[in-house]
């Protein structure tokens, strides 16, 4: 049974050797990021496997290359940043090959790296979403972190603009949200 958060209800994974806390906040922005400002950019193609908690992820570099992996993430609620528990595990591309075959919803966007954000423009039924987010390594990072003035709302604790929430929403559903926060129609 999915959670809302693109999560499995039940079971239970703790913090530790694999495990590691994830903290970050999420901001809507207006508008994509000048191109001046960008350092980096990569096309993300993410798989969230059906009825589980996991997630395939192919990242397509610049140069030619590909990062593949498998992710789980559980959440945890707190407001403070703290998103939850999130493991990774890389992959060949024989691996990657046989659980992209799985049952999955698909979520497409090019990532921009704007330090200290990270800022991902969606394609598809979600096209003219932008989205920030700047990761932490402690909660006092996170809670003490000033948004850039680009950043319209802080989402950090609203489902909606999770991956798991996201990949399930539609164009229609993403225009009301935006418009939730004050922004019109892309």
């Amino acid at each position: 049974m999915m959670d809302g958060t693109g999560g499995v209800q039940g079971g239970s994974v703790r913090p530790g050797k694999y495990a590691r806390v994830e903290r970050e906040r999420r901001f809507l922005l207006a508008e994509p990021p000048a191109p001046s400002s960008v350092t980096a950019t990569r096309v993300i193609t993410d798989r969230y496997l059906r009825g589980t908690r996991l997630r395939l992820r192919r990242v397509d570099l610049p140069d030619g290359g590909r990062e593949l992996k498998l992710t789980q993430k559980v959440p945890i609620p707190r407001l403070d940043g703290v998103q939850g528990l999130i493991t990774n595990t890389y992959l060949s591309p024989t691996e990657y090959a046989l659980l992209a075959s799985l049952p999955a919803a698909v979520l497409s966007k090019t990532r921009f790296s704007v330090p200290p954000l990270g800022v991902d423009v969606f394609t598809g039924p979600l096209q003219g979403l932008v989205l920030g987010e700047a990761e932490f390594a402690t909660d006092e990072e996170a809670r003490s972190f000033v948004p850039p003035a680009e950043c319209v709302a802080e989402v950090t604790v609203d489902i909606r603009f999770t991956g798991g929430r996201l990949v399930e929403a539609s164009r229609d559903d993403v225009l009301d949200w935006l418009s939730d926060y004050g922004l019109p129609p892309q």
